[in-house]
């Protein structure tokens, strides 16, 4: 969860160097161009509860807040409406469990150190994300929702989902993208096509 450091694979292997190739077609195009954009203004979370998932996902992701700009999508799909489909019984809607998880963290921040979530070191920060995904904050804070469940259920898994779907990412782990149009041809084991990303055994996500 520290800061990240600039990867190589990235600075070698960059997916939207297909941008024109026939591995991208108009419809993948247009989806990265839309993810590529200025990202959607705030729109659903309060800006105290916006700083606080901000800097949640820049410590998941060990990133720079806003560096992809993860918490902004969230709050689109909140604002939106957009949802998976389906939810655990013990789990309120997600407008509502967001809004409660975040206000916790929160809390708890206050509660350990005087001070709110976003302001934090990072260090503490770490300490605060890690006892939430043990389970170890006070369940008080977190009214409604299973306190656990909710880190690695809807938080870390919505973070990571959203940070894995744009280029960036992509190119940091020698992904290609969608096998549409094109498609892959050589599946077997240690077999690559030539328009994927070259095997890196240096490729690593560094601490």
């Amino acid at each position: 969860m520290a800061e990240r450091a600039n990867s190589a694979v990235a600075e070698r292997y960059d997916v939207l160097a297909k941008w024109q190739s026939p591995s991208f077609d108009a419809t993948t195009r247009a989806v990265l161009a839309r993810r590529l954009d200025a990202p959607p203004a705030r729109r659903f979370f309060t800006p105290e509860q916006f700083a606080v998932l901000e800097a949640a996902c820049a410590r998941l992701l060990a990133t720079s807040p806003g560096q992809p700009p993860i918490a902004n999508a969230i709050d689109a799909d909140l604002f939106e409406g957009r949802r998976e489909g389906f939810r655990r019984p013990d789990m309120p809607p997600a407008d509502v469990a967001w809004r409660i998880a975040l206000a916790g963290l929160d809390a708890e921040a206050q509660r350990r150190h005087a001070s709110g979530f976003a302001t934090l070191e990072g260090a503490l920060q770490d300490a605060l994300l890690h006892a939430w995904q043990q389970g170890d904050l006070d369940a008080e804070s977190f009214p409604g929702i299973p306190v656990q469940r909710f880190f690695g259920d809807v938080l870390l898994k919505t973070v990571a989902a959203q940070f894995y779907s744009r280029p960036e990412a992509w190119s940091e782990i020698g992904f290609g993208g969608p096998a549409s149009p094109r498609g892959y041809v050589r599946i077997g084991l240690d077999r690559r096509d030539p328009w994927e990303a070259p095997f890196d055994s240096t490729r690593r996500r560094t601490p």
